[in-house]
């Protein structure tokens, strides 16, 4: 039997794990387990930040109140203007003054209602987040749990798999099987195939000469484009 017959008996075997491991990768189990265990991995860092940016706009807000108490307390000193009228005083310069204060005194009111908003929204989505952190929590352990079970099933089944592939590899170069392993951890598969004429069945690039030469006496040989083994039927 040929290195390249060899290679093609042991693709078929390896094409069976590779169907198990994509199987998997997209299985409910899998995806239930790595999602969750996403979530609580970043979970306290988001927590933490959130916290933090509640503490900062807190703060600020009261930081603002301060500011509006201050000039609310300001203005209470042009209740008595009338008093300073009598005694002389250029009210024209006190009305301006207060007017100005209003209006200043206005726009903090407002600044105040804006922030309170988002005070209370990053209140509501810091609670509402650690909620959901407590329910993946719960989850978790149960994805977990469900995703060992699915693991070990399949675990017997590649098992048995490699076992054979061990077998047919003893019937390889060893140089070629490493070539092999290599290309099928860049996720090329399949691995082998036939040629077209005298083309590669999978990406239509063309043998070179010396391709061709190699594969005319039983070589093994690789697509210089996909880089794929190659073989005449």
């Amino acid at each position: 039997m040929t290195q390249i017959e060899q290679l093609l008996k042991y693709q078929e075997e390896d094409s069976k794990l590779l169907k198990i491991e994509r199987d998997a990768a997209s299985s409910d189990e899998w995806k239930n387990y790595s999602q969750s265990k996403s979530f609580l991995t970043k979970a306290p860092e988001k927590l933490d930040a959130m916290d933090a940016k509640a503490c900062e706009l807190e703060a600020e807000l009261h930081k603002i109140s301060r500011k509006y108490e201050d000039i609310a307390e300001t203005i209470k000193d042009f209740e008595n203007l009338d008093d300073l009228v009598e005694e002389g005083a250029d009210i024209s310069f006190y009305k301006k003054n207060a007017t100005q204060l209003q209006d200043k005194l206005k726009a903090i009111k407002a600044e105040i209602n804006s922030l309170s908003k988002t005070v209370k929204a990053a209140d509501e989505e810091y609670k509402a987040f650690k909620k959901k952190t407590i329910s993946v929590q719960k989850q978790y352990t149960e994805f977990a749990t469900a995703y060992q079970d699915y693991k070990k099933r399949k675990l017997v089944e590649m098992e048995q798999i490699k076992e054979e592939l061990k077998k047919l590899s003893a019937n390889i170069y060893p140089e070629v099987l490493k070539r092999y392993e290599s290309k099928r951890s860049e996720r090329i598969f399949p691995i082998i195939c036939a040629v077209a004429g005298d083309r590669c069945s999978k990406c239509g690039m063309e043998l070179s000469i010396a391709g061709k030469e190699k594969l005319a006496h039983g070589e093994v040989t690789e697509c210089e484009n996909c880089h794929r083994f190659l073989f005449k039927e």
